[in-house]
C-alpha cells in the first residue's frame, strides 16, 4: 500500500489553477515538496486532507479515498503541522493536550509531555505568547503524538534556528525508521530536504515539472566548472544550461552523456530546481 496517491488532481480558482498533478508516495519514505510562493504547494495539502474540493482526478491516503467516509477514521492515523500553527491562542500546553486527548483515540500524553520537555515549551504559557518558532514545536509534538503512520507537513521548519531545525529533522528521521510510517514535507529550506527526503516534487505556477527519487535525479545531473577554451570538446548535447563569468565557465549537464574524462561535481536540488524553472518559463 501507498502512503498517497494523488491522480490527476486539478484545482481551479480565479487567479490560479493547480494543474492533472499526479505523485505516489510509497510506504516508508519521505516526499519533498518543494517550489516557490504561489506555486501551489499548500493548496496540494489542502487537497490531499480534502478541507478544499478538488475539480478532478482522485486522492488515496493510507489506501482510503480522502472523500470517502472511511476517511475520517483514516485521519486518526495522519499527523498535520501546517505553515501557520492551528491552536486557539489562549489555550497553554496543558489544555492543548486536554483537547487533543479529546480528538485522538490514540493520544499518548506522556510522550507529548516528553516533547513539551525536550522542546523546552512551558506547560502553561499561552500560545499567543510562543514566538514562532515555539509554535512550530508544540504543533509537531502534537503531530507526533497520536501515533501517527503518515505526516503531513507544511514549512514545519520555518521559524526555527538551525539547531532546532537539525533536531527536528533527526526526530522525522526516527519516525520513518518504521517500515508504514511515511512523511510529505513541504519547505523551502533545500538543505533540509536533502537530508531527509527519497522523493522530490516540484511544483511551478500550479504545474508539476517533475517527481523523482533524491539520488537518481544527484545522479543524473551536474555542475561542470570549465573554461571557455575547453567547450568545444564537451558534447553539445550534454549541455542543459550555461551560466559564464569573466573567469570561467559554469555548466549544468546530464552526466550520461558526458566520458568519465569530466569531472562533475553533483548538482544540489536547488540547482535542478533553477533549471527547470527557467526550462519552463523560457517556453511561454
Amino acid at each position: 500500500m501507498n502512503a498517497i496517491e494523488m491522480k490527476h488532481v486539478t484545482k481551479t480558482y480565479p487567479s490560479f489553477s493547480l494543474n492533472d498533478v499526479s505523485f505516489t508516495l510509497p510506504n516508508g519514505c519521505v516526499m519533498g515538496l518543494i517550489g516557490e510562493n504561489g506555486a501551489g504547494k499548500s493548496t496540494t495539502i489542502r487537497l490531499l486532507m480534502d478541507t478544499v474540493k478538488r475539480d478532478a482526478g482522485e486522492v488515496l491516503i493510507l489506501g482510503t479515498s480522502n472523500q470517502s467516509a472511511e476517511f475520517q477514521t483514516t485521519k486518526e492515523d495522519i499527523g498535520i503541522v501546517l505553515d501557520e500553527a492551528y491552536f486557539p491562542q489562549n489555550l497553554n500546553a496543558k489544555q492543548v493536550n486536554i483537547l487533543m486527548k479529546s480528538a485522538y483515540k490514540n493520544w499518548q500524553e506522556d510522550i507529548f509531555f516528553g516533547y513539551l520537555k525536550q522542546f523546552g515549551l512551558a506547560e502553561t504559557k499561552r500560545f499567543k505568547d510562543f514566538s514562532r518558532g515555539m509554535k512550530m514545536k508544540l504543533s509537531i509534538a502534537a503531530a507526533l503524538s497520536h501515533q501517527p503512520k503518515l505526516l503531513i507537513l507544511d514549512e514545519a521548519t520555518s521559524g526555527l534556528d538551525p539547531v532546532a531545525r537539525d533536531e527536528i529533522i533527526e526526530l522525522f528521521n526516527d519516525f520513518t525508521r518504521e517500515e508504514d510510517h511515511s512523511i510529505l514535507i513541504s519547505s523551502h529550506i533545500l538543505s533540509d530536504l536533502e537530508k531527509i527526503c527519497d522523493y522530490i516534487a516540484y511544483l511551478h505556477h500550479g504545474r508539476l515539472l517533475f517527481f523523482e527519487e533524491k539520488d537518481l535525479l544527484k545522479e543524473k545531473y551536474g555542475i561542470l566548472k570549465t573554461s571557455s577554451s575547453a567547450l568545444p570538446d564537451i558534447p553539445e548535447d550534454a549541455v542543459l544550461a550555461k551560466k559564464e563569468s569573466r573567469y570561467s565557465t559554469e555548466l549544468f549537464v546530464r552526466r550520461s552523456l558526458l566520458s568519465d574524462a569530466f569531472e562533475t561535481e553533483p548538482a544540489g536540488i536547488e540547482d535542478i530546481m533553477l533549471f527547470f524553472a527557467k526550462k519552463e518559463d523560457s517556453l511561454k
